[in-house]
């Protein structure tokens, strides 16, 4: 088995495997293939207990973020008016 550091590093090729596949419009099965294995991954690194689900959703929060950027926030809705 992999260590942690290990574990993690394969989970963010994986999910800019996967956000990169998104971007470029990569057909259905292709893209559906990538978010299953992600998502196996996932599973299966809480149920080792190598990584609690905070972990891995800090990880993907980060990987999005060097892919697509900073998330836009809420507007208020005067400022739009």
């Amino acid at each position: 088995m992999p260590s942690k550091q290990q574990a993690l590093a394969e989970l963010r090729v994986q999910v800019a495997n996967m956000l990169a596949l998104q971007s470029e419009g990569s057909t259905f099965p292709k893209l559906s293939r990538a978010q299953g294995q992600v998502d196996g991954y996932m599973r299966a690194l809480i149920d080792c207990g190598v990584a609690t689900d905070r972990e891995l959703l800090a990880i993907v929060s980060d990987v999005r973020r060097q892919a697509h950027g900073e998330p836009t926030g809420l507007v208020p809705a005067a400022r739009v008016a």
